[in-house]
């Protein structure tokens, strides 16, 4: 029994780990909260099917295009939609879920409504501590420990990266050093919706396929993990990923025929935390101290 719980906190924690990595930068930098983010997921799923099934695209080539295309339009997003009204965080949310809902009913006009899938990245199975696991999952938790050790590189050991974290400390400072804050904003909205296609290429094919109202759940729970690890904090959104995770992997082994209870439990979980620390596992209570 323990060593299912270690297994599917494993598993469940990488997938939410990549999706609560992009919200959590996206935040962490501009202070933008962004309610389209699995929207993003939804959008290149789809593309990524279509490049596939319907171009005869090759399976590789195709997840570059839809990553990089992804990157693309969060970039365009945050320039044509966002930028002018950042600080005005009602205003944001309103757009992003907007878009959301946009990108939602679009969905159907251009993919149809029939069922789609898009294949596995990594297909088998492997046996760990006699626990069946496939390597689909294997492949997730691996890409979501690149993407946050990544990112730490990137963030510590770059210009680029000192770029970043001046803005996210201070915007005005770092705009008086001589940093383009909103060249830098656009980067990093460009990179956390990358995030977000990379997490869709390895969640879609394991819950149940493609569909026009697929991106609610997971933002429902990203944003549960991204608040409960303290929002702006990449450490903390890979850390309560997987508390999470360990939550809903203890209840599904423990009562296995009502499963569907495991975000509830979840739920309650972030609220006991949060009631004993509001800020979250590694949250900060002071604006300074962002990243």
């Amino acid at each position: 029994m323990i060593e299912r719980i270690l297994v599917l906190t494993l598993v469940i924690g990488s997938t939410y780990a990549i999706l609560a990595t992009g919200v959590s930068l996206i935040y962490g930098v501009g202070r933008v909260i962004n309610l389209a983010h699995t929207a993003f997921l939804m959008m290149s799923a789809y593309f990524l099917w279509y490049l596939c099934e319907v171009q005869g695209w090759v399976f590789w080539q195709s997840i570059a295009v839809v990553v990089v295309g992804t990157g693309l339009a969060g970039l365009l997003f945050y320039k044509l939609l966002i930028d002018r009204v950042r600080e005005h965080h009602g205003a944001v949310l309103l757009i992003t879920i907007a878009v959301g809902m946009a990108i939602q009913e679009l969905v159907p006009i251009l993919f149809g409504t029939l069922p789609r899938n898009i294949p596995l990245i990594a297909k088998g199975a492997t046996s760990i501590f006699g626990v069946l696991i496939l390597n689909q999952y294997l492949a997730t938790l691996g890409v979501a420990t690149a993407v946050v050790i990544s990112l730490w590189l990137l963030l510590s050991k770059t210009k680029l990266g000192l770029a970043i974290r001046a803005t996210a400390q201070d915007s005005e400072v770092a705009s008086l050093m001589g940093i383009s804050v909103s060249r830098i904003l656009m980067l990093t909205m460009a990179m956390g919706t990358a995030l977000a296609a990379v997490a869709g290429l390895f969640l879609t094919p394991l819950e149940g396929g493609l569909s026009q109202y697929m991106w609610l759940p997971p933002l429902m729970m990203v944003l549960a993990v991204v608040v409960l690890g303290g929002l702006g904090s990449l450490k903390g959104g890979y850390v309560a990923a997987f508390f999470i995770g360990l939550v809903q992997a203890i209840v599904l082994t423990l009562i296995p025929t009502h499963g569907y209870v495991s975000h509830a439990v979840a739920m309650f979980a972030m609220a006991i935390v949060l009631s004993v620390r509001p800020q979250g596992m590694f949250g900060t209570l002071f604006e300074e101290e962002r990243l």
